[in-house]
């Protein structure tokens, strides 16, 4: 009996594994198949230092800037922005990567989070593979 259960649980785990592991799907919907992608949407929240003076906050902001451009010379940042009237939500990224925690390595060393400016949440997120702005 226990060796069916280990069995059951052995064959779930392979299963799910399987299943989330892959970053890629068809979806048909009537005569379109769309392949999904999954992406890492990772909101840049406001963090716990905001009182730096002028001149830091300059310096932050352009180290800042240079380490998004720098992100999106690879090819692993697909997009990135900020909010207006976002509140503590301060911007987006959505990087193409395997995994949250590539994200959040990649996004630990920008000078906006190392200084305590900004803080990074991030989850999984799927589009259509290719989807464009307008």
């Amino acid at each position: 009996m226990i060796y069916r259960i280990l069995f059951v649980c052995l064959l779930l785990v392979s299963f799910s594994t399987e299943v989330f592991s892959q970053r890629e799907f068809k979806m048909t919907e009537g005569d379109t198949t769309y392949v999904m992608k999954r992406y890492v949407f990772m909101l840049l929240n406001e963090g716990p230092k905001r009182d730096h003076d002028s001149v830091t906050v300059a310096k932050i902001q352009e180290g800042h800037m240079k380490h998004l451009n720098e992100m999106a010379k690879t090819g692993k940042l697909a997009i990135a922005g900020p909010f207006e009237n976002g509140g503590k939500h301060r911007g987006i990224l959505i990087f193409d990567v395997d995994s949250i925690s590539q994200a959040i390595r990649m996004e630990s060393t920008d000078p906006a989070v190392v200084s305590g400016r900004l803080e990074m949440q991030a989850i999984y997120w799927w589009a259509a593979k290719g989807s464009k702005l307008p």
